[in-house]
C-alpha cells in the first residue's frame, strides 16, 4: 500500500481591519485609514498567499460590532471583498462568514456558487447562527431567536443549500450548437423542498460549483454547535485557552463524526491564535504591553458586557467580575461566555486585567514570543491532539501577518509541518478533502433535424 503523506498544518489568515488587538488602530504600525481601501486587502491577501496559507478568513456580523468612537470598526461585506480578492490571487482559499438566521438559502447558495466559479474553486462558507440581539433588531425582531431554534434553522438551511448546489448535474452545460441544446434533459432539476423553516422550489440559477460544494466551515463550540459541526462542517474555527481544553474539545468533536458516517480526517479543527511576534521574547512582550497601554477601557468594558450577557458599565475596573448568569441563560455565544467566565475565575482577574487579556483575541489564545516560540506552540498543539491547524489572528496589520509569513512559516516548513508549495487548485485540495459527488450528466439526446436555413 502507498504510504500516507505526513500530516501537515492548515493555516488561515484571519483578517480584521487594523488587526485583531482592539487597540491596534492606535499603534503607529497600523493603517486604520485604509480599512475600506481595496488595495490594502489585496496586499494582505498576496502576503498570505506568499506564505502558502490555506485561506483568507473574514468574520462578519449584521450589526456594527463595537463602538465606532473607540475602534476602527465597520468595513466591507465579506463576499463582496472576497470576489475582488479572487482576481488578485491565484491559490489561496476565500472563506466568508454568512449567517443562517437572517438570510435565505437560495440567496446564500447562489452567492457562494458564484464566488466558487469566480475564484476557480476557492470559496468557503463559515456558517454562523448570529449571537447578538442587535442583529435581530436590524431585521425587524425585538428579541433574538432562541439558541436551539437558530441551530435547527441552520441545519435545514444547509440541507437546502446543498440541494441547490446539486440541482445542476456535473457537466450540465454541453452547449451543443448543432442540436440547439445547452443542457440535456434532466441535467437541471428543481429541488422541491418543503420544510419547517423553508419552502424552496429551485433549481439554482448558477451552475454547480467547481468544488461541488464550497468548503463548509463552522464557528461555535456549544453543545448545539458541536452537534451541528459533526454533521456538516469540514473545518471548525474554535477558541481554547489551554492545551488541555484544546485536547478535550478536539477529542470530543472528532468522536461525534462516526454517528454521521464520517471519518475524523473529514473535519479539520482550527483554534484561533493571536501571535505577538518579536525578534526576542522581550521585544514581543514589549509590543504586547504597548498595545495593552493603548486600550480604551470604555470599549473593552462594552465588549466584555456583550460576551458575558451582563451590563458591566459603572463597575470599578480594578474590582472582580460580578455574579454572572448560568450558561443556560445565555442566548448569544454560549461557548465564548463560558470561556471568558472560566478564564476570569481561574486566574482571579479584575475587570481591567480581563479586558487586557481579551484585547488581542476576544477569547482566542494570545501568545507573545519569538518566531521559534510561536512555531513551538503551534507544533505542540498540533502533535498533542489539540489542533489540525490554526486560524492566525495577527494583532496588528499589515506587519503582524508579514512577521508570521516571513519568520514563522519557514520554521514550520523546515520542520516538515507545512507545505512548501501549493499542490492543488481548490480550497478542498488545500485541506485534503474530497469533492462531493454530484449527479451524473444525462446521456445526449437525438440529433436535431437539419436546419432549414438557406
Amino acid at each position: 500500500m502507498p504510504a500516507h503523506p505526513p500530516r501537515q498544518l492548515h493555516l488561515n489568515a484571519f483578517l480584521m481591519n487594523a488587526g485583531h488587538h482592539d487597540a491596534a488602530w492606535r499603534h503607529p504600525l497600523t493603517q486604520p485609514e485604509r480599512v475600506t481601501d481595496l488595495t490594502y486587502f489585496q496586499e494582505l491577501a498576496r502576503t498570505a498567499e506568499r506564505g502558502l496559507l490555506d485561506s483568507l478568513f473574514l468574520a462578519d456580523g449584521l450589526t456594527l460590532w463595537g463602538s465606532a468612537r473607540y475602534n476602527a470598526v465597520g468595513g466591507f461585506e465579506p463576499l463582496t471583498l472576497l470576489s475582488a480578492l479572487a482576481v488578485a490571487t491565484e491559490h489561496i482559499g476565500l472563506i466568508a462568514t454568512v449567517s443562517t438566521t437572517f438570510h435565505e438559502p437560495y440567496h446564500v447558495a447562489r452567492v457562494f456558487a458564484s464566488l466558487d466559479h469566480l475564484s476557480g474553486g476557492r470559496a468557503g462558507w463559515n456558517i454562523v447562527t448570529s449571537g447578538n440581539v442587535a442583529e435581530a433588531r436590524n431585521f425587524g425582531l425585538d428579541a433574538h431567536p432562541d439558541h436551539a431554534l437558530r441551530y435547527e434553522r441552520a441545519a435545514e438551511f444547509v440541507d437546502v443549500a446543498r440541494l441547490l448546489w446539486d440541482s445542476w448535474s456535473d457537466g450540465a452545460p454541453v452547449a451543443d450548437r448543432a442540436r440547439g441544446v445547452y443542457t440535456e434533459e434532466g441535467a437541471v432539476l428543481p429541488v422541491g423542498h418543503r420544510g419547517t423553516h423553508f419552502r424552496v422550489d429551485g433549481p439554482l440559477n448558477v451552475q454547480r460549483p467547481p468544488q461541488g460544494h464550497p468548503l463548509l466551515v463552522q464557528a461555535g463550540s456549544s453543545q448545539d454547535g458541536r452537534a451541528f459541526a459533526a454533521r456538516y462542517a469540514e473545518a471548525v474555527f474554535t477558541a481554547q485557552q489551554t492545551l488541555a481544553d484544546g485536547q478535550t474539545f478536539y477529542k470530543d468533536l472528532k468522536a461525534r463524526l462516526a454517528r454521521y458516517g464520517r471519518r475524523p480526517d473529514e473535519l479539520k479543527i482550527l483554534p484561533g491564535i493571536c501571535p505577538v511576534i518579536g525578534a526576542t521574547e522581550a521585544e514581543a512582550r514589549a509590543l504586547e504591553d504597548e498595545l495593552t497601554a493603548l486600550q480604551v477601557p470604555e470599549y473593552g468594558l462594552q465588549q466584555l458586557s456583550g460576551m458575558l450577557g451582563t451590563d458591566l458599565s459603572g463597575l470599578p475596573l480594578d474590582g472582580p467580575l460580578p455574579e454572572l448568569p448560568a450558561e443556560s441563560e445565555i442566548n448569544g455565544n454560549k461557548s465564548r461566555f463560558t470561556l471568558v467566565a472560566d478564564l476570569a475565575r481561574r486566574e482571579n482577574l479584575t475587570l481591567r486585567q480581563l479586558i487586557a487579556r481579551l484585547g488581542g483575541g476576544r477569547g482566542h489564545r494570545v501568545f507573545a514570543g519569538t518566531p521559534e516560540q510561536v512555531a513551538d506552540e503551534l507544533e505542540e498543539w498540533f502533535v498533542s491532539g489539540a489542533a489540525d491547524g490554526f486560524n492566525i489572528m495577527p494583532p496588528h496589520l499589515p506587519g503582524g501577518l508579514e512577521d508570521f509569513v516571513d519568520h514563522v512559516v519557514p520554521l514550520l516548513q523546515r520542520r516538515g509541518l507545512f507545505r512548501t508549495e501549493y499542490t492543488g487548485r481548490t480550497l478542498r485540495d488545500h485541506y485534503g478533502l474530497e469533492r462531493p459527488a454530484g449527479r451524473a450528466a444525462p446521456a445526449a439526446g437525438p440529433a436535431a433535424p437539419p436546419s432549414r436555413a438557406a
